[in-house]
């Protein structure tokens, strides 16, 4: 399989596995605050509140939010808590690769 295309699937699935419940539990595993997950993300506040709450947000913010998370030793798996990753580095490519980046929230 081709780099880009492994990068593709990577973020298909990201997209789909990491939901709005794991980010705020990842959030407190690190006791981080929204201002901080949004430094670390360079997602805003606001979009990390909504995205939290259910509401919409854009395939590449929530890979941001991911990797961000995933740099700080988290894993996620659909239907479980975040765990901690023992030497795993996180399957989340660099969101900032992405055309779309500009586009973030």
């Amino acid at each position: 399989m081709s780099n880009a295309a492994m990068r593709s699937t990577f973020e298909r699935i990201i997209i789909n596995q990491f939901t709005p419940l794991h980010c705020a539990q990842a959030r407190e595993m690190l006791d981080w605050s929204w201002e901080r997950l949004s430094q670390q993300s360079k997602v805003s506040v606001p979009a990390i509140q909504r995205f939290e709450a259910g509401g919409p947000v854009r395939d590449v913010t929530r890979l941001a939010l991911a990797y961000a998370l995933e740099a700080e030793g988290l894993v996620f798996f659909p239907g479980f808590a975040p765990g901690r990753g023992s030497n795993i580095r996180g399957t989340t490519p660099d969101p900032m690769d992405r055309e779309d980046f500009a586009l973030i929230e």
